[in-house]
Parts: structure tokens; C-alpha cells; sequence
């Protein structure tokens, strides 16, 4: 064979792995894109839930109105974020708040018989675990993803294509601690 064929063959064989590692960031980039939709999906039915436990609550409880106002303002505020850093810590603070707000039924025996309350109680409960498990298919994603941006010989590609790291959906530091559950340091 003459060195023109070599030439061409290698050339190709450059062509043909560069589609095929272009193809596959693309499939990682739009896997990320989907998990993160999952979390949305998840956060919504969360956020749209929380007015409704708010009322419930606020019905047999006038006096824990500063725990009230301060779940609706979390919740305000990551319906408005869309980044997964600042998402996370805010979620953070809005379940350490729900727990709180659950907590309150021991402490008002009617609140804990109401049957809105308890039904509230286990969809959100339910949302939790359907959120956790969106999560971790999220980082699963953006692992996935960041490992092949950048690794060597595809980060050539990502590099040339404009591909990037996504972010991590993580807890902050304060979030790791154990969430309270005292009403009485809220107030």
C-alpha cells in the first residue's frame, strides 16, 4: 500500500471515532438534560403541594405563623432557581422546615386527625423518595457526562464541539447535619 492509503485510512478511522465520541456526548449530554427534568418534574409536585400543607397547618395553628412564612419563602425561591448547586441547598432548608412543620402534630391532636393533613403528609412523603431517586440518576448522568468531557481522547471532541462539565446536584455542608425537629427554636 502506498503512503496516500495509509493516509486516507487513518483519516478515516479519525472521522469514523470522532462521530462515534461527538454521537456519545451528545446521548450523555441529553441523558443529564432528561434526569434533570425528572428532578423538576418531582420538584414541581413538591412546590405545589406545600401551599396546601401550609393552609392545613395554618388552620389549627395562628401562633406558628413564622415557621409558615418562612416555608412559603423557601419555596418561593426554589421554584424561582434553576441552578442544581443553589437548588440543592435551598431544598435543603425547605426540608429541614417540612420536617418542623410535621412535627407540629404532636403538638395539636387535631392537626394530627385530620385526614387532609395525613393524606398531605404521605404524597409528600412519597414525593421525597420519587426525588431522591431522581437525584441520584441526575449524578449518575452528569457523571457520566463529566467523565467523558474530560477524558482523554474525547475531550478533544468536547473541547472542539463547546461540550462542558454539568453540575452536581449536592448538599451543602449544613445540610448534612441532622435536621431538626424543635419548633420552640423557631419561634
Amino acid at each position: 500500500m502506498s503512503g496516500i492509503t495509509w493516509l486516507g485510512l487513518v483519516l478515516a478511522v479519525v472521522l469514523v471515532w470522532s462521530v462515534w465520541s461527538f454521537n456519545r456526548l451528545i446521548r450523555l449530554r441529553n441523558q443529564v438534560r432528561t434526569a434533570w427534568s425528572d428532578i423538576d418534574v418531582q420538584l414541581v409536585r413538591r412546590h405545589d403541594l406545600i401551599p396546601q400543607l401550609v393552609n392545613t397547618v395554618q388552620a389549627y395553628t395562628d401562633h406558628e405563623r413564622s415557621l409558615l412564612t418562612a416555608v412559603t419563602a423557601l419555596r418561593a425561591r426554589a421554584v424561582e432557581s434553576d441552578r442544581p448547586g443553589t437548588l440543592a441547598a435551598l431544598e435543603g432548608q425547605l426540608d429541614q422546615s417540612l420536617a418542623q412543620i410535621f412535627f407540629l402534630q404532636e403538638n395539636y391532636p387535631d392537626l394530627k386527625a385530620d385526614s387532609n393533613f395525613s393524606q398531605l403528609q404521605r404524597d409528600l412523603v412519597e414525593t421525597e423518595n420519587l426525588l431522591q431517586y431522581a437525584r441520584r440518576f441526575y449524578n449518575g448522568a452528569v457523571r457520566a457526562l463529566n467523565d467523558r468531557v474530560l477524558q482523554f481522547p474525547d475531550l478533544l471532541i468536547a473541547r472542539l464541539a463547546g461540550f462542558t462539565t454539568a453540575e452536581f446536584f449536592s448538599a451543602e455542608a449544613q445540610q448534612r447535619e441532622n435536621v431538626s425537629v424543635n419548633p420552640e427554636g423557631n419561634r
